[in-house]
């Protein structure tokens, strides 16, 4: 298998990305990316500034020598809730947008921030990213991650990944129905939101960002996790980017 045959794919919820990340983040953010080939973003501000964060954020990763393109969903159809954005960059050496992505239409009613999906092309295979972002924890998120079991049935031509903050633990029994047909976590054990504080290196809490894969149809490989918050010699400082850690794989597709 040469090298080549793999894709990396990073996701991070970066909190609030809109007019309130200054100049300083957007590009300390495009540096944290740069080395990924797709990037799946969740909490893009819905209102004034959102998109234009991401605009701004592919501007900067085009700096940084390689070509990225972009998108960015129309906001979640939420009334409820908070409605946001998401959005993917991709390095167009790398792999090809097939379609146009779009916000999950058949649940969006049972899911308050419908997944935003995006097929990509890689070596002549495709696959899609289902990008997500769940209703916290005290909302029970497992009220609404239960439907995603219907998804591969409903998209029984795609290669689905799902991806994202799921505001649940990947042992949740409510991932049960998803692991049965085959899917499998791309992290187990692996604490993703920043503490209110940092004491002792202790700084990560929850197990809630994650990538779902389906173990028939790809290999995971080297999956990790960037504690940017290392770089910063204060942790009030490091949450200005965000309060979750990204997470990268390298995906095989079989």
């Amino acid at each position: 298998m040469t090298i080549n045959a793999q894709v990396k794919i990073l996701t991070w919820n970066v909190e609030n990305l809109g007019s309130s990340k200054s100049e300083s983040v957007i590009n300390y953010i495009a540096n944290t990316v740069k080395d990924s080939d797709i990037v799946a973003l969740q909490e893009v501000v819905a209102g004034y500034g959102g998109a234009q964060a991401v605009a701004k954020l592919a501007d900067a990763l085009n700096r940084k020598g390689a070509k990225w393109d972009y998108v960015t969903s129309d906001p979640t159809s939420s009334s409820a809730y908070k409605t946001e954005r998401y959005a993917f960059l991709w390095k167009t050496a790398r792999v090809r947008l097939v379609n146009k992505p779009w916000l999950e239409k058949k649940y969006s009613l049972l899911i308050d921030r419908e997944p935003y999906y995006a097929t990509f092309e890689f070596n002549k295979q495709q696959f899609t990213l289902a990008n997500f972002h769940a209703i916290t924890k005290s909302k029970q998120p497992e009220t609404e991650i239960k439907y995603f079991k219907n998804l591969p049935g409903e998209y029984p031509n795609l290669n689905l990944i799902f991806l994202g903050d799921f505001n649940c633990p990947p042992s949740h029994t409510v991932f049960n129905p998803l692991k049965k047909m085959g899917y499998k976590p791309a992290f187990i054990g692996q604490k993703t939101s920043l503490k209110k504080d940092c004491k002792e290196n202790n700084c990560l809490s929850n197990e809630f960002d994650n990538l779902w894969y389906d173990s028939n149809k790809f290999v995971v490989t080297n999956p990790k996790t960037i504690l940017f918050y290392k770089d910063f010699d204060d942790f009030t400082k490091a949450k200005e980017t965000s309060d979750h850690i990204p997470l990268t794989i390298e995906l095989i597709i079989k």
